[in-house]
């Protein structure tokens, strides 16, 4: 009777320890991450040397590095490629872009995983910039997104575009929409000093400005005053509204576009800026990897022309007095603007590639001095005839840097990489500020392919870490910008014998190729070079939010 009791408890015990083996055993059989990325060149972002490990991801975040056993949904061969977290656009244009396509495909597609707007500040007002994060959030991004308010937002609604200084009562309200904006999400305040009516603001109300937005964490970031010439006083000016204001400093697409100063200016920018440095001043700047700008060709207009807005301008034009006026002080210079004209080295190196006029499309592609040979006029009354026609602003590119300065620049420790471009409204289009330039679809690519594979201006480390770790602790990005468990999950794998920008001037809407997936935020997004259609970005607020 014991002998049977004993033995049929024995069986049952065997029994029971068989299921619960098999039920392990089926659990560890099962899918136990989002994603593993396996047998990849794992660079953490750093700045360390590549290991050779799996890369496990759930809800979003990196979980494991190393020998990953058990399996993901999603399995990811990376054997001789690359794993690097996503890269950081810190100078970039897609804040109207990203409402009317979240997809952001040139983007992602360059490896791009975040990005940091406003130039030109936000697309709303300071009160409306809660709806604006939310409508983005509502619609779905397929990029992590924050932005900037701009000064000039401020300055416009108080003063449109007077070049008058504002009174002190002006001044207070500017700086109460300031704080709103702040208040509301925004990562700090920029200016563009070289485009009405930013120009006209002095350097003290910038600096009383910029108070505001260190109050509430934020940093001053700037398209400085000039880029050419007068490089190193511009980042001097832009070094003291930062250490009066009390608020870190970025120099947006730090450039010396001035021919006779190749090979010197950059040198000396990037001795003042460490100078700065060695005295606790938080400064810094990022890049693009073309040796020519693009912009508006307005920009060709001596500021002061601008006062009152765009009608009085086109007033102005027709004027042949003013126009007069006007082409002597793009051979002498004017005060208050830096002329874009000499810093490309004349005509000849202004190239039209947005007219923004049917009739006046066949000149794309053309310098400026070809165009005004078969206009049979001056160029610059070729420039102005172009302005005035346009349904909306008139693009170029202008031909000033060179290699040697862009090679000076990525040296520094502390510069990063922006592409001073925008978000596609529709793939494979220009982008949605209307610019015709290879750098909204191939910046990123570019500094691994052309700058630390053919190059070796840096190593494979230091440029992804200009990408990912650095740009992210510079904007406080908190988890993100390496490799690390516990991190959100942005990650691009790449062929580094294959990655290349394919994008030039003549062809500027060229995706690159090499990039093979990109995550954002643990989603696979790009898979096998094409994009899924998944929205998993996240809009990112700056510090003053809710404040």
């Amino acid at each position: 009777m014991i002998s049977r009791r004993f033995t049929s408890g024995f069986l049952a015990c065997v029994l029971l320890a068989n299921l619960l083996c098999f039920g392990a055993a089926a659990q560890t059989e099962g899918p136990i991450y989002d994603v593993v990325i396996r047998n990849g060149r794992v660079l953490d972002g750093a700045g360390s040397p590549w290991i050779a490990a799996d890369v496990a991801i759930k809800d979003g975040r990196f979980v494991r590095i190393g020998k990953v056993d058990g399996k993901g949904k999603r399995e990811i061969d990376a054997r001789g490629k690359y794993v690097s977290p996503g890269w950081i656009d810190v100078m970039d244009q897609s804040g109207s872009a990203l409402r009317k396509n979240g997809l952001a495909e040139n983007k992602l597609l360059m490896g791009v995983t975040t990005a940091i707007g406003g130039e030109g500040g936000t697309p709303v007002e300071a009160d409306k910039i809660p709806e604006y994060f939310a409508e983005l959030e509502q619609k779905g991004i397929s990029i992590n997104f924050g932005s900037y308010f701009s000064e000039t937002q401020a300055r416009y609604a108080i003063l449109g575009m007077s070049s008058k200084a504002p009174t002190p009562e002006e001044l207070e309200k500017m700086k109460a929409i300031m704080e709103t904006a702040m208040k509301g999400g925004a990562m700090g305040m920029t200016t563009a000093l070289i485009y009405p009516p930013s120009s006209y603001a002095t350097t003290e109300e910038l600096i009383e400005m910029a108070k505001v937005a260190g109050k509430f964490g934020g940093i001053y970031a700037s398209h400085i005053r000039g880029e050419g010439k007068e490089l190193v006083q511009a980042v001097e000016e832009a070094i003291a509204i930062g250490e009066k204001g009390g608020l870190p400093v970025e120099v947006f697409h730090l450039k010396a576009a001035h021919q006779p100063g190749w090979g010197k200016l950059m040198r000396e920018a990037g001795e003042k800026i460490n100078a700065a440095r060695s005295r606790g001043v938080d400064v810094a700047a990022d890049i693009y990897l073309y040796t020519a700008g693009g912009t508006g060709l307005e920009a060709t207009i001596p500021s002061w022309a601008f006062e009152g807005g765009a009608a009085k301008l086109l007033e102005r034009l027709k004027d042949p007095a003013t126009r007069a006026r006007l082409k002597n002080e793009i051979k002498t210079g004017s005060p208050g603007w830096w002329n874009i004209v000499e810093a490309a080295g004349g005509w000849d190196n202004v190239v039209l590639v947005n007219a923004q006029n049917k009739e006046n499309a066949k000149y794309e592609g053309k310098s400026l001095a070809a165009i005004a040979k078969e206009m049979q006029k001056d160029p610059a009354d070729a420039a102005f005839d172009l302005v005035s026609a346009g349904n909306g602003r008139v693009y170029a590119i202008y031909h000033m840097m060179s290699e040697q300065d862009i090679e000076t620049a990525l040296k520094f420790p502390w510069t990063s990489i922006g592409s001073d471009a925008g978000a596609a409204e529709k793939p494979g289009e220009v982008d949605a500020i209307g610019l015709a330039h290879p750098r909204a679809y191939g910046n990123h690519a570019r500094l691994i392919a052309r700058y630390v594979r053919e190059k070796k201006v840096l190593s494979l480390e230091e440029a992804i870490r200009k990408m990912t770790s650095w740009p992210a602790t510079r904007m406080r990005l908190s988890s993100r910008g390496t490799i690390k468990e516990g991190n959100w999950a942005d990650v691009v794998v790449f062929d580094y014998d294959k990655i290349q920008d394919r994008a030039t001037y003549e062809q500027p809407l060229l995706y690159p190729v090499g990039i093979e997936y990109v995550l954002v935020n643990g989603a696979v997004t790009i898979d096998g070079g094409k994009h899924t259609g998944v929205k998993a970005g996240k809009v990112l607020y700056g510090p003053g939010r809710g404040r």
